[in-house]
Formats: C-alpha cells, structure tokens, sequence
C-alpha cells in the first residue's frame, strides 16, 4: 500500500503551480536558501509591507531603532503612502519589497510594522528575484504571510522577529543576536527571561504548560495564526509535513482561536506536524461562555499525539524570540526547550 503521506507529497511537488506560473519550491534540504548575516556597518532596507504607521515621526523612530543596531538605513520609495488601513497600493508595496531585494546596496529588510496587508502583495512579488537576491527579512504578525509565502515560493528562511517601529528589550536583542549576527550551532530560543524567584513569588507570566510531553525534530514554519488560516488553501500556504509548528496570536478570543485551529485541522495539516511550539496568545476577551485557552489547546493538540509546549517567548510580547522558518529545530518538552539544530544565517 502506498504510503498516503509520501504520495501527497509527491502529487503537490509535481503538480502545483503558483497563480504566476512559478513552481511550488520543494521543501527537501536542498532547496533551503540562508541570507547572510547581519554585521555591523550593514545597509537595512525599511519596508511597510502591510499598514503604516499613524504618523510619519513614527517611521523615523524606526530609522533611529536600526541606526542604534549599528546599521544604516535605506527607506522604501512608498514608506510613507497611506491609503486608509494599508500602507499605499498593493502594487506599491510590492514595488517597494521586489526594490530592496534587487538593490545591490540594501543587505537586509525589516518591516517597520504588521497590521494588515502582506497577504493582498503575494501575487504581485517576483519570486525568482527574491530566490536570486537572498536577504534577512524580519518582522512579525502580519508579516507571517510574507515570510511564509516566500519560504514556500523560493526557500528563503525568513525570521519572525521584532519590526522596526518598537524598542528591543534587552531579552529581544539578545534573542535577535544570537540568531542573525553572532549565530552559534545550536542555540536555544524562546525561553523566559531570567526571573528572581524568592520565598512567596514565582514567574506568574512566563509559564511553560505542557500538553503533550516527549522530543520532535523538524522545520519551523507558522507564526500568527491568523495569518496561517488566512494562506491557507492558497498556492501559498506551507507544507506541513513533519514540521514543528509555531503559534502565537494577539486579541483574538478564544472561540476564534478555536476557530483557526479547527480548520487547521480540518484541512488536515495538524495531522502531519510532528510537534508545536504555542507562543503567546495575548489580549484577548474572554466571557464565562467560553472555553479557556489552554482547553481549546488541549482539544486540538492532545489528540495529535505530538510533543506540545505552551508558554515559549514568541508573539505580541515585548520580551520576544526572533524564529527563523524553514530551519531544523528541536522541540524538548520535558525539557522546556526550542533548539535550533543548525544556523539559520550563512
């Protein structure tokens, strides 16, 4: 009997097409691209892929947040285009995205900001000169669209990490460090930050819930959830198999929550996971008419029967993990722990 798993994974990397002709990129080890490291001195390319900023002083806070990195910086034709809740035109901002990936100048892109918007650019990306012109892009929230939309079209790792536009924290910044400019092999991500414990107080915030115990191997891929479902059944969303997925969200109640986990589900991609790494899910409302978060958890995930931890430092936080997807990660829930088994930058 053929194996259902590895003939749908044939079926889609030999018949799937994107809606501009491009091939589907195969998710095998070879096809994996890594941007090169961030150094000092280096030219990053601002970007506003999905909303902008209300005013425009918040763009320069930005500029100045990458300057203190010690980079320069290099704006997008658009960064200041408004139109209503989007930053500009959708060809606009994907003008400026295909710009900074083609400029020979700019090493790196970081969003200045999520919101909404990165899933109406997808078809109007150039995937092949993305493929060709590797480069770090980083941001989060909404920017999941992006960074998984161009992992699938041409395997370049992107990094679900701070935008711009906030202040790093002393925790972000060495999370951020230690993934992109001084990478070591094998480097933890996501744990808590250092918390002095003493007689009668312990972390209340930073807890680890474990849901289903044991050790996964596979590639990271996920971020806001919200923006998964929104991907999903599109020639962009991502090849789950085998993965270890990633998940955080921000003001979504729990009975959303539920929502985009069960058609996760449905279509079968929580099926082919083989762990998943709960970020945070933060301020959202919640009614007593309502299942609490960590049972809508354990109702999409026990039944799995892969390793599940809650409680890691990635989401709408200010404490935040930088998560590179498509790399090799080691999930160790009895452990605690998110290890990247190989560098996610060249």
């Amino acid at each position: 009997m053929i194996d259902r798993r590895s003939a749908l994974k044939s079926l889609i990397a030999a018949t799937l097409v994107s809606s501009a002709g491009t091939p589907l990129v195969a998710h095998g080890r070879e096809r994996i691209i890594k941007p090169a490291r961030l150094e000092p001195g280096q030219t990053i390319g601002l970007v506003t892929p999905a909303s902008n900023t209300l005013e425009n002083e918040d763009i320069e806070m930005a500029a100045d947040i990458v300057r203190s990195l010690g980079f320069r910086v290099k704006k997008a034709g658009n960064i200041y285009a408004r139109t209503n809740y989007l930053a500009g035109s959708d060809e606009g901002r994907a003008s400026d995205l295909n710009a900074m990936f083609a400029d020979d100048e700019v090493d790196a892109i970081f969003c200045v900001r999520g919101g909404y918007g990165t899933t109406r650019i997808l078809p109007y990306l150039d995937y092949e000169l993305i493929r060709a012109n590797p480069k770090v892009l980083m941001g989060y929230s909404d920017i999941t669209g992006l960074i998984n939309a161009i992992f699938v079209k041409t395997g370049l790792v992107g990094f679900h990490g701070p935008n711009a536009s906030q202040n790093f924290s002393d925790y972000a910044l060495g999370e951020y460090r230690k993934v992109l400019v001084e990478p070591s092999a094998r480097p933890v991500i996501g744990q808590a930050p250092p918390f002095e414990a003493r007689p009668g107080r312990i972390d209340k915030v930073n807890r680890l819930t474990r849901i289903a115990g044991g050790t996964a191997r596979g590639r990271l891929i996920g971020g806001n959830l919200t923006l998964l479902t929104s991907i999903n059944g599109t020639p962009y969303e991502p090849d789950y198999s085998d993965c270890i997925l990633f998940l955080e969200d921000v003001s979504e109640a729990p009975y959303r929550v539920d929502r985009m986990l069960t058609e996760l589900w449905l279509s079968g991609h929580l099926d082919k996971v083989s762990g998943v790494a709960i970020g945070k899910f933060t301020d959202f409302e919640s009614d007593g008419n309502q299942f609490s978060m960590e049972e809508i958890f354990r109702m999409r995930f026990e039944p799995l029967g892969v390793p599940t931890l809650r409680g890691l430092m990635i989401g709408h936080i200010e404490d935040q993990t930088t998560v590179p997807v498509g790399i090799e990660a080691e999930l160790n829930v009895d452990a605690g722990t998110l290890t990247l088994l190989e560098r996610a930058v060249s």
